[in-house]
């Protein structure tokens, strides 16, 4: 059954990778520290593409590529001292790993934000305030991206995304 969309949720499609690019430098530009945006969705789904989206528009200037086999990359902007961790959990077996490779101090931290690749791995390990995207396949290049969010600052998140990306 499809979720009821409320305040708490945003659902949206996308037609192909540049178009998931530019959405997720949307989000980014907005992302002030603290914040956790975690990414589901099945392998192709989209959601290294989107990373690199949000990087971008939080200011990183070099590439972002997937974290799959260092598990956690992080990038700076030019100026600041707030740091962006790109993490990729799907190599963990569960919660303990990901407790293994310090985030606790990072997540919910105002001098970084956190993008965390297949978070359903290690649940356990996420804070419960966060922002969820599960991203769906629906055609070669067509890509759902479900936005949910949990807690205040991310409910804030949410709705100064809708009014960035879509005017409402």
């Amino acid at each position: 059954m499809p979720p009821i969309l409320d305040e708490h949720s945003l659902e949206f499609i996308s037609r192909d990778e540049e178009q998931t690019r530019r959405l997720g430098a949307r989000l980014g530009s907005l992302l002030r520290g603290g914040e956790v945006i975690c990414l589901e969705g099945p392998l192709g789904a989209g959601k290294t593409v989107l990373a690199q989206g949000i990087g971008r528009g939080w200011g990183v200037v070099e590439p972002l590529i997937s974290p799959t086999f260092v598990l956690v990359r992080q990038h700076s902007r030019p100026t600041g001292d707030q740091l962006l961790l790109h993490v990729d959990f799907y190599r963990l077996e569960g919660a303990q790993e990901a407790q293994g490779l310090g985030l606790e101090e990072w997540l919910g931290d105002p001098r970084a934000v956190a993008v965390i690749e297949w978070p359903e791995r290690a649940m356990a390990a996420l804070p419960t305030e966060r922002l969820w995207v599960r991203l769906g396949i629906l055609g070669e290049t067509r890509r759902s991206l479900l936005f949910t969010a949990q807690g205040p600052v991310h409910l804030d998140l949410l709705r100064a995304f809708r009014h960035v990306a879509f005017g409402v």
